[in-house]
Order: structure tokens, then C-alpha cells, then sequence
């Protein structure tokens, strides 16, 4: 558990007692489960949780939900518009299996369209197709996956093949062992970068989803796969693999958090500990740059979030506003940051004006405050 007495002092003023007097219940759940470490049993959780799912955001969110066989629905990954990206956020709010029927209408739609080798197709235009067809590369694969295992999926026989496929694709790399774009095998195209680069999405996603199961059911490979994100960090000065770059726009957090970007690397990497704390000194000082890159572009002072970048069609939520605070979006950032907490002297040391930007980039950082 953390509370105000023990914040980390990197972060600025604790925005538990806001968070947990707040009028939004999926910020108070978040709080209370990513923050303060009650489990999901806990009186105050259910409490919150229950709120959360009968509440006017994720009402409006589930309203929102497209069909998997409408190519809007599978439109780009970084899109809100893509089915997965908005399950997801939804279970970051607290929703579970069984909450809302439009929710399990949709995980039965991921879980049926999928292929013999294991992977998951979606529904849309593929560059050189001129009607929408079903097809996959691991950003569907590994997003479907991932979703269909947070709702209580993953002992279903189309979940471990997906599993099972996703592990089959761990591959060596320039960078290290992570995943690549591997080409769909009717529509013949992948992502423009090099065949033997990382990419930095597919690799977070399989990360992400494989930290969800225990440490026994991961493919051999997964802890040293999240090192290779961190040698993705250090080297952003001379390599873009996939075009993924380091600069302003991957510090600050675009809301809801739907790529790769800090927020991202961070959570994905905040549920692998031995990374700093037995890992190189290299990665742990990687880390604290990522977290203090975090904290400095886009918490101010008073411990609070307020949105500096935003997708269209969030404005009835808080974390869809550029104007004022969101206990949401401040909960999310701060249940991932307190994962770092042992880390706090690491962070303060770090001169976020004097780390470089990706290749390409203005070079130095000029975080606001």
C-alpha cells in the first residue's frame, strides 16, 4: 500500500485524498486497487467498481462499442475506434466479463474470426485489397489476445493457440529477442521497418499480455524481451525501428493511452520488478529516465493530470479535456508510477533537459511544468 506519507517525492503532491474523494468512480477503483493495493474482495472495492460499471463513462464507452465485422471497428490500431483499444480501456476502468451483455458480444466476436496457425483476424481494408477482408498481424494478435485473457478468457482453446502462436513469434532482432511484424500470408504486407528490427508495439502488447499469466505459463525469453525495450530507449538517438520515435509527442500522454508511448513502455514494464531490481545498472537507469520523462511531461506540480493531448470524441469524460485536472487519467499514471517507488532516488537524480531526443528529434527536452 501507498498513501500520502510515503508518496514518492519525485512525483509532487499525492493525489490519493483527491483521488479517493473525486466523483468518479473509475478513477476512486483505480486508486484503491492500482494505488493503495486492495484486492478486488475489498468492501471499498466493490463499492467503487460497482460504480464505476453503472457510471455515465463507461456507459457512454459501451454505447460506443462498433461490430468486429464493421471495418470502422478494426480500423488503425492507435485508433479509439479499433474494438480492442476500447475493451481494453474499459477494463482499465474496471469493467469485467459479465458486466455489460454488448461487452461479452463483442469478446465473442474476437475470440470467433481467427485463423488455423493461431492468430486472430480483424476486418478491414489491407493495403492492396480493395474490399475489406479478414486478416492479422500480431498488432491484432496480440491485442485481441491480451483482451480476451483480462476478461477471463485464456483457457479457452482459441486463446492458447493464440498464446501459443504469439510465443512461436518471439524472435532475435538487431535489438535483442522481441517480436517483429510478421507479414498477414493472404495480404502479403507488414510495417515499414526492417525485417530484422523490433517492433516497439507488437513487442509491448506480447509483454503486456504475457505478464498477465503466471510467471510459469510465459515462453522462455519474456524477461529478457522487456530488457530489449529498454535497449529501444537508449539507443533512440541512432535507430527508429518501425518509425517509432522518442521525442515530445512518446513523453507526453495521449488520452486515453492507446500506443506505444511512455505510458505504455512503463506499465508494460512495471510488472517486470527484476528489471531494476536485479537487472543491469544500464536498464535501471533506463527506467528512471522513462519514469521521470513520465512525471515531468504530464503531472504538474499539485500532483494532478491534466490532458495535454487528447483524441476527438472523449469530451464527455475528463480525460478527454485539455481544460482542468482528471482524477482518471491522474490515477492511471500514478498506479503505474508507484510501481517504481524503490526506485525514487534514481529518478530524482535524473535532469530531464539533458536527455536527448530520437534521431531526428530536436535533441533536447524541454518538459513543461
Amino acid at each position: 500500500m501507498v498513501n500520502d506519507g510515503v508518496w514518492p517525492g519525485w512525483w509532487g503532491v499525492a493525489p490519493r485524498s483527491w483521488l479517493l474523494s473525486c466523483d468518479e468512480a473509475p478513477a476512486r477503483w483505480i486508486a484503491l486497487t492500482g494505488i493503495e493495493g486492495l484486492p478486488g474482495d475489498d468492501p471499498q472495492v466493490t463499492v467503487a467498481r460497482q460504480a464505476a460499471v453503472d457510471g455515465e463513462v463507461v456507459g457512454t464507452l459501451v454505447a460506443r462499442l462498433p461490430a468486429w465485422d464493421d471495418p470502422a471497428g478494426a480500423s488503425s490500431h492507435a485508433s479509439p475506434a479499433y474494438l480492442p483499444n476500447l475493451l481494453h480501456l474499459l477494463a482499465d476502468l474496471g469493467v469485467s466479463a459479465g458486466d455489460h451483455p454488448a461487452v461479452d458480444v463483442a469478446l465473442d466476436a474476437l475470440e470467433r474470426h481467427r485463423f488455423e496457425d493461431g492468430r486472430f483476424a480483424s476486418f478491414g481494408r489491407a493495403p492492396g485489397t480493395p474490399e475489406p477482408v479478414w486478416h492479422s498481424l500480431p498488432c491484432d494478435t496480440h491485442s485481441i489476445t491480451e483482451v480476451l485473457v483480462r476478461y477471463g478468457r485464456r483457457d479457452r482453446p482459441a486463446v492458447r493457440a493464440g498464446l501459443d502462436r504469439i510465443a512461436a513469434d518471439l524472435a532475435a532482432t538487431r535489438q535483442g529477442p522481441a517480436w517483429t511484424c510478421v507479414s498477414d500470408a493472404d495480404v502479403r504486407w507488414r510495417g515499414p521497418g526492417r525485417k530484422g528490427d523490433i517492433c516497439p508495439q507488437v513487442t509491448l502488447e506480447a509483454l503486456r499480455l504475457l505478464a498477465r499469466l503466471p510467471t510459469s505459463e510465459r515462453p522462455e525469453g519474456t524477461d529478457t524481451a522487456a530488457s530489449t525495450m529498454l535497449t529501444v530507449w537508449r539507443r533512440r538517438g541512432s535507430e527508429l525501428p518501425y518509425s517509432f520515435g522518442h521525442g515530445v509527442r512518446f513523453k507526453t500522454v495521449k488520452w486515453p493511452p492507446l500506443s506505444y508511448g511512455v505510458y505504455w513502455v512503463l506499465d508494460t514494464l512495471g510488472r517486470f520488478p527484476q528489471l531494476w531490481r536485479s537487472g543491469t545498472s544500464a536498464d535501471r537507469r533506463a527506467i528512471a529516465e522513462l519514469v521521470a520523462c513520465l512525471v515531468a511531461y504530464n503531472v504538474a506540480a499539485d500532483g494532478k493530470v491534466t490532458p495535454r493531448s487528447v483524441y476527438r470524441g472523449f469530451a464527455e469524460t475528463s480525460f478527454g479535456q485539455k481544460q482542468r485536472p482528471s482524477p482518471i487519467a491522474t490515477a492511471l499514471l500514478a498506479a503505474v508510477a508507484v510501481r517504481f517507488v524503490d526506485l525514487a532516488d534514481d529518478i530524482a537524480a535524473v535532469d530531464v533537459t539533458a536527455l536527448t531526443s530520437s534521431k531526428g528529434g530536436e535533441g533536447t527536452a524541454r518538459p513543461p511544468r
